[in-house]
């Protein structure tokens, strides 16, 4: 090894300019050699630190791969061979991690603390000598400027010894302070060259006995471990590329679709709807009230199971009943001028919830499949075959039928009557019609061509503001002839019903012109896609046929009972109940009209009221005949006749009046 560059002691007390530009160079590395000791010191650190990490990171490696077996995977079939795999993998880890910390305690020792030790020793002996000869050179300096200022005519032996003393004892300091400071800067040029390189070399034999030590423990037992276990990784990474490569080409299909796919609403004017659905499923907006006059709309997945709605948030496990649709009646409606908005009505006349589709098509799907659910399709043997059988009548409408015989072929088995069934009677258990070629086709009951009216009643403001002349109104919306009349009435039954459509017809002798009224007015409404269907109260007493606004009680139109000439109810959709309403004009001209409803109860109750009211008029023309009738049936607590089958609410009567079909 090449000499080192050395201080000259013998120049130490003479102090010449020399020797201290000399002494700068020692300090100048010195220095230099301090500040990248402090590095290499924290880079040494460093790898202890990560050492000692990899220590703590093996042992929680082990303790993970045990705890693999202990996770309820949802989808952990077949994992057994990875559990065993993993579990003598953890003991691996273990054996690993001794050895890991073996390997932290030799770098600790040979590494870390020798390069501290030289730190702290040698230059730290170094700065403090450098401190102790700067102080003994400026006192030395103090002392000479002294001696040089002694006067040379009136000389003061005293005060002239006294300064060559603190001369001489100063000199001696400063010449014991550099030799001290000379040597260790001669020594520290030796010791940098080990402080560099005996932790380098602690290091490199720790790290060799950890590979012996690993490759002696490892190096013939895990050979016929991991091969099989390597095998099988490249298994699963070929089946993983075979998936990955599948999934690629279903990508590409998917994405190839049309771009209708994503755009909302994209055919507006034409959209393929199906009115045959028994089940739906998909997002819709819900409005919710926030505050009095605040609202919100949250975009939720919906979807029909059996006769319920049922609302699933996004990240939920299952989804909650939200709307029972049993009986239940939907209708399209206005709301903050929003598109596409729909709801849903309970039984007992209540708004429900008010949703928003994102398409028309979406939108007409979602009335039509809860208008079919509502009808309890969905508990029959064969509910699709039901629901398009239900949507035929509607359909028929673009066909015209001109053969009488073919349309009641059609229609007879879908529709029923509940007055003049005298007109049928039972031969070898048939039932036959008598006068088949008798009855007229459908251009004799219905005029073609006949405008039919979709909203038969005024708003109820309308209705007070026409209605207030001279006359007081009643604050209730009934006037007094109103009221004593339904006191005197011995029927008061309270039905909850929607209004369809009415149109004029041309004869009133037969149910069949009934029939033929609802084929057209469900035609016009599923081909014109109206929806929205006004609810009121329908009284039935033994004078008239009354609606009533279910809000503000106004009565809104009403029917004398005598002129009601024909009414019949639907056989496959129980709900559908119209009359025929036979009128005189001004001009003393008659005029009939058939209207069409739909009930929240079967359609048979409503023509059984009108039928018990027709024969209580009947019957009070005759006194024995009427207290007959009154015997024969069950009368409420006030005197008033009550229907045999009345239900609770689910048949549609007035939540308030539980027990009885809605007495008024």
């Amino acid at each position: 090894m090449p000499a080192v560059d050395k201080l000259l002691l013998e120049e130490a007390l003479q102090d010449s300019p020399q020797t201290r530009s000399l002494l700068s160079v020692f300090e100048e590395d010195a220095g230099t050699l301090t500040e990248y000791t402090n590095q290499l010191l924290q880079a040494m650190q460093r790898v202890y630190g990560a050492q000692n990490e990899m220590c703590l990171a093996t042992q929680q490696l082990s303790k993970q791969l045990l705890a693999y077996e202990k996770q309820n995977f949802a989808l952990g079939k077949g994992d057994e061979e990875v559990i065993s795999t993993l579990h003598y993998f953890s003991k691996v880890v273990d054996e690993l991690n001794i050895l890991h910390s073996e390997l932290a305690k030799q770098l600790a020792d040979t590494m870390v603390l020798p390069i501290i030790q030289f730190r702290e020793k040698d230059l730290t002996e170094v700065s403090t000598l450098k401190d102790l000869f700067g102080l003994a050179s400026n006192e030395h300096d103090l002392s000479m400027a002294k001696y040089s200022r002694l006067p040379k005519r009136r000389e003061n032996e005293k005060l002239k010894t006294e300064v060559v003393k603190e001369v001489a004892n100063a000199r001696r300091k400063q010449h014991l302070s550099s030799l001290q400071y000379y040597c260790a800067l001669n020594a520290l040029q030796y010791r940098k060259r080990i402080a560099m390189m005996e932790p380098m070399l602690g290091y490199t034999q720790g790290q060799i006995n950890f590979f012996k030590k690993g490759a002696e423990m490892f190096s013939k037992r895990m050979d016929s471990f991991l091969s099989p276990v390597s095998n099988m990784v490249q298994s699963i990474q070929g089946e993983l590329d075979a998936e990955a490569d599948a999934m690629r080409v279903s990508q590409q299909d998917l994405l190839s679709v049309n771009e209708s796919v994503y755009t909302p609403d994209s055919d507006v004017t034409s959209p393929a709807i199906n009115r045959n659905l028994i089940q739906k499923a998909g997002y819709l907006n819900l409005r919710n009230k926030t505050g009095l006059v605040t609202t919100t709309w949250d975009r939720l997945y919906f979807f029909t199971q059996g006769g319920n709605l049922m609302c699933q948030p996004r990240g939920a496990v299952a989804g909650g009943l939200i709307q029972d649709l049993d009986n239940c009646s939907v209708m399209a409606v206005d709301c903050e001028d929003r598109r596409y908005c729909f709801q849903i009505t309970t039984p007992t006349g209540k708004s429900g919830i008010t949703l928003q589709a994102e398409s028309k098509k979406e939108y007409e799907e979602w009335i039509c499949a809860i208008n079919n659910i509502s009808r309890q399709i969905y508990l029959t043997d064969n509910p699709e075959a039901v629901a398009i059988k239900l949507n035929q009548t509607a359909l028929q409408a673009v066909t015209p039928i001109t053969s009488f015989g073919k349309k009641h072929e059609s229609l007879r088995p879908s529709f029923h009557c509940s007055q003049n069934v005298k007109n049928m009677e039972m031969e070898s258990d048939k039932i036959i019609p008598k006068e088949l070629s008798t009855k007229p086709n459908c251009t004799e009951l219905i005029a073609p061509g006949t405008p039919i009216q979709f909203d038969m009643v005024l708003p109820a403001t309308e209705f007070l503001d026409q209605n207030r002349g001279g006359r007081r109104t009643n604050p209730f919306g009934e006037s007094e002839d109103n009221k004593n009349d339904e006191e005197d009435s011995l029927l008061q039954q309270m039905f909850v019903v929607r209004f369809l459509g009415s149109m004029a017809v041309q004869s009133d002798d037969t149910n069949e012109v009934i029939y033929e009224a609802m084929r057209q007015v469900l035609a016009a409404r599923a081909i014109h896609n109206i929806f929205r269907t006004t609810e009121s109260h329908l009284m039935v007493t033994t004078k008239s046929l009354r609606l009533i606004d279910p809000q503000t009680q106004v009565t809104r139109t009403t029917f004398e009972l005598a002129s009601v000439t024909q009414f019949a109810a639907h056989q496959d959709n129980k709900r559908l109940i119209g009359f025929v309403v036979r009128v005189t004009e001004s001009l003393g001209e008659e005029s009939m009209s058939a209207n069409i409803f739909e009930s929240n109860t079967e359609g048979e109750k409503i023509c059984y009221a009108i039928s018990l009211g027709k024969e209580i008029i009947e019957a009070q023309k005759d006194p024995e005949a009427l207290a007959q009738l009154m015997m024969s049936m069950p009368l409420t607590n006030d005197g008033k006749f009550k229907l045999l089958n009345d239900q609770s609410e689910e048949d549609g009567a007035i939540p308030e009046e539980r027990g009885e079909e809605s007495e008024a």
